[in-house]
């Protein structure tokens, strides 16, 4: 029995169905006598060049162990599979034990990029007075404006009751 890495990139827009095909996967596995010792889903990220159109994709990352023979069956039948838009194999000769580097590296992000949003929300809260004094003064320039129209409007209505005085005159 040979031991395997497989990483499995997914098309991003199929992110809500990875369980699915993870399952399904599981039981391709299975049913070729290969036993699954870990999985770890990595979720969307950033691809280093376009592939199919795609520039993120869904990883999911597997160590198993199985025979070589049926590693070429497996990948026959993975291969014209729509949702996969890249799949590789790698033989090793031991597993670590740790979790992959780009799970660790998906996880730092999340966490930086939940401290930065609770950041700008803590931000929000303590806005400076200045700042609301300025939208206050916005709102009379407004309604400045809409007097400005209504002028306009009524010296609008007056002038074109002295088009009609001068015709009726010419008639």
């Amino acid at each position: 029995m040979k031991k395997y890495e497989a990483v499995i990139i997914l098309n991003p827009n199929l992110s809500s169905k990875v369980d699915d095909f993870v399952k399904d996967f599981e039981k391709l596995l299975k049913g070729n006598s290969f036993t699954i010792n870990k999985k770890e889903d990595v979720g969307r990220r950033q691809l280093a060049y376009s592939i199919n159109n795609h520039n993120k994709g869904h990883y999911l990352l597997f160590n198993i162990e199985g025979d070589a023979t049926k590693l070429i069956e497996i990948e026959n039948k993975i291969k014209y599979n729509d949702a996969i838009i890249r799949h590789l194999f790698v033989s090793v000769k031991n597993y670590s034990g740790d979790d992959s580097q780009l799970l660790l590296d998906s996880k730092n992000k999340k966490n930086e990029f939940e401290e930065n949003s609770n950041e700008k929300n803590n931000k929000e809260e303590l806005k400076p007075i200045s700042q609301k004094d300025e939208v206050k003064t916005h709102k009379p320039q407004i309604e400045e404006v809409k007097d400005n129209e209504s002028e306009n409007s009524s010296s609008d209505d007056k002038n074109n009751k002295d088009i009609e005085d001068k015709e009726d005159k010419d008639e």
